[in-house]
């Protein structure tokens, strides 16, 4: 990007493609200005959204701590109350990144007895996530290792009203012999 295009006497250099190399650095500059002006908005939402959470969340606090609990109406004494109150409103539980997405269940398999449909995003799969699966190499280990015994999944289903989605979460008992191959009766795709 920044050694000279001349040789030490003004000429252009025979031993490069001049052309190219302008035109190459140049598309590298344009490529570096957008990089900086997408870094640029996503740091300005991200602040956006940070703020705006904190912002619910002091309303939240503010509208629990003024609102009387129907618990204190019942007869709860004012420090139980309080001691309510000051926990906070209860977190969301935090997003996980899904890692593979189930294509196809088999009727009767150990997968559809679960609660697994085809669609559902897995997110965690007994220990295995987004950031240790090994190209679900990982999910083969804990599924051969968990034969016979109950294994949580947590998956995220397309919700059929409202358009978003939900967490689920699953216990799937690996088998062989249910009736078919494999011993979750699934196939699944890597994302």
């Amino acid at each position: 990007m920044t050694t000279s295009l001349t040789t030490f006497d003004g000429y252009p250099r025979s031993d490069i493609d001049v052309a190219q190399v302008r035109t190459t650095r140049a598309r590298i500059i344009r490529l570096k200005n957008d990089y900086k002006e997408l870094m640029d908005k996503i740091e300005k939402g991200l602040h956006e959204h940070h703020a705006n959470m904190a912002s619910t969340a002091s309303q939240a606090t503010i509208s629990d701590a003024s609102t009387p609990s129907p618990l204190l109406q019942a007869g709860q004494s004012q420090a139980a109350a309080q001691a309510d109150a000051s926990s906070g409103p209860s977190r969301p539980a935090p997003i996980e990144p899904p890692f593979a997405k189930v294509n196809s269940v088999v009727p009767s398999s150990p997968a559809q007895e679960a609660g697994l449909k085809g669609g559902d995003k897995i997110t965690k799969f007994g220990y295995v996530h987004w950031g240790n699966h090994e190209k679900l190499s990982r999910l083969a280990q804990v599924v051969q290792a968990n034969e016979g015994r109950e294994v949580i999944i947590k998956v995220l289903r397309s919700a059929e009203v409202g358009g978003g989605s939900e967490n689920l979460e699953m216990k799937l008992v690996p088998r062989h012999n249910w009736g078919g191959r494999g011993m979750l009766g699934c196939h699944l795709l890597p994302l």
